[in-house]
């Protein structure tokens, strides 16, 4: 009876590690993201941001986005893309429009590690709303809807934050719904 108990004690600690273990891993797009890994590593792996990742390449972003940062990513789902008019995402991934494809890219990138509490902190201190400045130079604007943070861009368009605190290793991405438009 007492090797029982101890077997069922130590299977119990064994199965509590694998939990604890699992709580570092966030699954975005059917894959786990890793810690360990930056943002561009985690990244490709992702179902969800297969067209966020061919845009990055085609801004030859890559570098940068897995340099030691750290980066807030603001990282918009496939589905975002596709609910832009028609036609925009063929336009921007020409070479001809490199630089107006950085320009979108880098405004979904806040300079710093803002996990999702510094975000609410922010957004608490500034009586409801943080503006965020981006890599690309413009604003965007960090409210609360009930839970969810949403992110209002320059034109007023605004996404919700669908999966929070991907940490990586340069950084955080945040999953939106809708891709963000600086002026």
């Amino acid at each position: 009876m007492k090797i029982t108990k101890t077997i069922l004690a130590l299977a119990c600690f064994a199965f509590a590690g694998i939990n604890l273990q699992a709580q570092d891993v966030t699954i975005v797009g059917g894959e786990k993201m890793y810690p360990k890994k930056n943002i561009v590593e985690n990244a490709v792996n992702s179902a969800d941001h297969t067209t966020l990742v061919a845009a990055v390449k085609a801004a030859d972003l890559v570098g940068v986005l897995a340099s030691e940062g750290p980066f807030t990513v603001f990282a918009p789902v496939n589905d975002a893309f596709e609910n832009l008019p028609e036609g925009t995402v063929e336009t921007l991934l020409k070479p001809e429009n490199k630089e107006t494809l950085t320009a979108v890219l880098t405004y979904h990138v806040v300079p710093g590690k803002l996990d999702s509490k510094a975000l609410m902190m922010a957004i608490k201190k500034g009586k409801g709303k943080a503006e965020l400045t981006t890599v690309q130079g413009n604003k965007l604007t960090a409210t609360m809807n009930g839970n969810n943070i949403l992110l209002t861009d320059a034109q007023g368009n605004m996404a919700n934050v669908t999966i929070r605190d991907v940490d990586q290793s340069n950084g955080v991405i945040h999953v939106i719904d809708r891709v963000v438009l600086p002026n």
